[in-house]
């Protein structure tokens, strides 16, 4: 508990001590009651007394401090002493508990905040750090992290070894270790070693602060269910304000009219009893209170949504699309196979990685990163680069070819094609064929883990759609079970593809796209829900993106959408709950079935389950 927390269940204490005392001593003298009461209303209530006279002063007085106000004053009036303090106090009671709901439902979020450090140690010239304010960090200076402290801004290291907690970060339990060249993201905790890194971002535009930036910012973007409910209490409030006011006046003048007892005070009672039953708290308070949970949730499990009205969309998706580089598959070319070697794997790979190795193209350092170094020595004479071909190189006296198709008809070689998706680098020496290396983008862990989640969780349909060639696109789609492919696609023809799959929705249902670069963003802009995956290192796709995953995992795309399922459960369980006792309690209020203390229950009994509902989705596990 907060301060503020603790001093309001210091004062319920107070109020309820002496309301039990007051109760069992028999008085007798009226004013004198009255004055004992009066001590424990005001000690429970003089704030929501005094917020109730402001609305009034400002003009809006239709809200639950004003309906508490009217009806245990008015309880006070009828000579119902204990029921009035007793309504107030149980009033106050649920405020506290809802209090400590919100504050629970924050932890999540306040952890967040504290991934962003307030200091950073440069490196001086003689070595030494110097400690300064993050703010005033220049982009490529060199700062040092000692175990325990936290990455200040994002860079590379230069120096130094070590792993990382990214938990805060990514949800990822597992830390990370990082050498000289890798990157490292603001808010991670150096665990073991001692690293000196550059700075690639300004402190603002770091990870820690991007990150803070979207959670601080979710708030602001209200659901449907969340405006309907603000919509719905200002409409809701008045009318039944008038329709106390009609249940106290209009039965008591139609009975005075036709000759009978107006009985007073037991339609105001009524009306009273109708005013506390009334109070919107459950709606008002549960609704957000589930969204925020939601939210809070989502971010412990590494996925940030920007509002709660991208939680709601996202728990009517019925229909994934994916992109393919970067998305499902890891982005980095590795070598897939060695194919029809007419040598052993291991030296028709070492052949074609001495041919390339002054190469700087991506196909070239995939092969010597699976040769590995260092590269054996022998005689190497001249080496050239064939644009849009291969490399053509004389090693130990032989012309050695490493290339596609084209550099293979250029010198008379027969090849065998590959029937495998990927890129094909043909070998030959001296004019005779020796075989070829397959080379092809790596599918990423868990990306068919993810696939299944996601029709688990109740997509229907799955897509993939990619700029990349339609054989390699198709083969990656059937390996992880996705329904359909569009391959070979420009960026405005992926949107295309996806105006015609939001054309083919029907319902509620609402689709998403995951993606993960610049080339994606208006894709991401057009869905109906935009995921950015590992966006950390692209800000064209953290702001088309309506949720972003803190790290390449795709399962977490699953769960976001179990965990805003789970979310619109609870509040439509909330609405229901809410709605049908106070309709059946207003009816027998109404009625004179219920009393005082059926309308406390009506308030904030009703109040303490919806809340108590909206924090379950804070248990979250795996469901």
């Amino acid at each position: 508990m907060n301060k503020k927390q603790k001093k309001m269940l210091v004062r319920i204490l107070i109020a309820a001590a002496l309301l039990a005392a007051f109760s069992l001593i028999p008085v007798r003298n009226q004013w004198v009651r009255l004055g004992m009461f009066l001590i424990v209303y005001f000690e429970i209530g003089y704030d929501i007394l005094l917020k109730a006279f402001k609305g009034i002063k400002n003009r809006q007085p239709f809200d639950e401090c004003f309906l508490m106000a009217v009806a245990t004053v008015g309880a006070f009036c009828l000579g119902e002493y204990t029921e009035g303090a007793a309504v107030m106090l149980f009033y106050q009671i649920g405020e506290l508990f809802q209090s400590c709901a919100v504050g629970k439902s924050r932890k999540s979020i306040s952890e967040l905040m504290d991934i962003r450090p307030d200091v950073a140690y440069v490196l001086g010239e003689d070595g030494e750090r110097e400690e300064t304010d993050p703010d005033e960090v220049a982009v490529g200076t060199v700062l040092c992290v000692r175990p325990g402290e936290k990455i200040p801004i994002d860079g590379v290291v230069v120096k130094g070894e070590t792993t990382l907690d990214t938990a805060a970060l990514t949800g990822e339990s597992v830390p990370c270790t990082v050498r000289p060249g890798d990157e490292v993201l603001s808010g991670c905790i150096n665990l073991s070693g001692y690293i000196e890194f550059r700075t690639t971002r300004e402190f603002g535009e770091s990870t820690a602060s991007r990150v803070l930036d979207l959670v601080e910012n979710a708030s602001s973007r209200k659901s449907r269910s969340e405006a309907f409910i603000t919509r719905f209490a200002r409409v809701y409030t008045p009318a039944v304000c008038f329709g106390a006011l009609a249940l106290a006046l209009l039965p008591p003048l139609f009975l005075l009219v036709t000759g009978r007892d107006p009985a007073w005070g037991d339609w105001v009672y009524r009306a009273l009893t109708f005013l506390v039953i009334s109070c919107p708290c459950a709606l008002v308070i549960s609704i957000p209170l589930s969204f925020f949970a939601g939210l809070g949730t989502a971010s412990r499990q590494g996925v940030l949504i920007k509002g709660s009205n991208y939680l709601e969309t996202l728990s009517d998706v019925r229909t994934v699309a994916f992109d393919k580089t970067g998305t499902v598959t890891r982005g980095v070319f590795e070598v897939a196979g060695v194919h029809h070697s007419r040598m052993d794997d291991r030296e028709l790979l070492l052949l074609a990685a001495r041919a390339e190795r002054n190469s700087t193209h991506p196909i070239a350092r995939s092969i010597l990163k699976a040769c590995g170094e260092p590269l054996p020595q022998g005689d190497q004479g001249e080496v050239t680069e064939v644009a849009g071909q291969g490399v053509e190189a004389v090693l130990d006296g032989a012309l050695v070819l490493a290339g596609n198709e084209k550099l293979m008809r250029a010198h008379g070689v027969e090849w065998i094609p590959c029937h495998s998706a990927g890129t094909v680098v043909h070998v030959a020496r001296d004019g005779r064929y020796l075989g070829h290396i397959l080379i092809a983008d790596q599918i990423k862990p868990g990306a068919k883990e993810a696939v299944e989640s996601l029709r688990k969780a109740g997509v229907r349909q799955t897509v993939m759609l990619t700029g990349d060639r339609r054989a390699s696109a198709e083969e990656i789609a059937a390996s992880l079970g996705i329904d359909r492919v569009e391959a070979e696609l420009l960026p405005d023809q992926k949107v295309a593809q996806v105006e015609a799959l939001l054309s083919r929705q029907t319902g509620k249902d609402r689709l998403a796209f995951v993606g993960d670069g610049i080339n994606d963003a208006p894709v991401l802009s057009r869905a109906d829900v935009g995921i950015a995956m590992g966006a950390l290192g692209s800000d064209a796709a953290i702001e088309a993106a309506d949720v972003v995953l803190m790290d390449d995992d795709p399962r977490k795309i699953a769960t976001a959408v179990r965990i805003a399922r789970k979310c619109l459960t609870i509040v439509k369980e909330n609405i229901w709950i809410a709605i049908g006792i106070k309709l059946l309690c207003l009816v027998l209020g109404a009625l004179g079935v219920a009393n005082m203390w059926m309308a406390i229950f009506a308030d904030v009994g009703v109040m303490v389950l919806a809340v108590l509902n909206a924090v379950r989705i804070l248990l979250y596990r795996k469901w």
